[in-house]
Formats: C-alpha cells, structure tokens, sequence
C-alpha cells in the first residue's frame, strides 16, 4: 500500500511538472503571421512546433525579459538537427530555410529561477 501511494504521489508530481513546458502549434493567420506571448517558468521551456515544405522560408523573431537558451531543431530519425542554437539571449531573428519537408520546432528554455515573460512571432 505505501508503495501505491508514493507511486501515485510520483505520478502527480510528474504532471504538474510536464504541465508547466508549454508546446504549442503553429497556427498562421490570413496574412501568414503567428504571434503570441508566453511565460517560461524557471527550468521549463516553450516549444512551437509545426509542418515545413521543403523551400519554405519562415521569419522568425522573439524579445524576452530575461535570458533564455534558443534553438531551431528538427528531427531525423531519433535525431535532433540544428538550424539554430543560442544559449543565455533576450532576443533573436533570422529566417529559417526548411531544407527538408517535416516538422520544425523553435524552442525556448528558462535555466534561471524566475519566470520569464516573452513574445514571439514567426511570418511566411
């Protein structure tokens, strides 16, 4: 019984922490643009993720209040490929060309102690 029962409080803890890393989807508007704000809590990250075709171009840009390690990554098989990778910015831009048809992520980790606050936008 009392291993069910740290088990179960293992699980919860578990949760609530996966809880915590925000992935979205890119979702474009009429005029191409996504754009949202988003909170980073401390040790967590924020991912957005969405499907490329090869020769897409996708401007990219964020601002952040505090520092954050930045990546643009893709999978191949098991994996992770690199367009980009910056550690400890408050902000970025660039434009992504998707040499390959798949899923892109751009993905934002807080490795500080306090949440970060932070805007993001991406245009095709």
């Amino acid at each position: 019984m009392r291993r069910t029962i740290h088990l179960a409080a293992f699980s919860l803890a578990a949760l609530s922490l996966s809880a915590q890393a925000e992935v979205l989807e890119i979702q474009w508007d009429s005029k191409g643009r996504f754009e949202k704000a988003v909170s980073v809590p401390p040790g967590k990250f924020a991912e957005l993720c969405g499907k490329l075709a090869k020769g897409d171009k996708v401007g990219w840009s964020f601002k952040s209040e505090g520092p954050v390690n930045f990546n643009i990554h893709h999978h191949e098989g098991e994996n992770v490929a690199y367009s980009t990778k910056q550690t400890a910015v408050n902000s970025g831009e660039g434009t992504l060309d998707a040499n390959s048809a798949q899923e892109y992520c751009w993905m934002w980790s807080n490795k500080g102690s306090a949440e970060i606050s932070m805007t993001l936008g991406l245009r095709r």
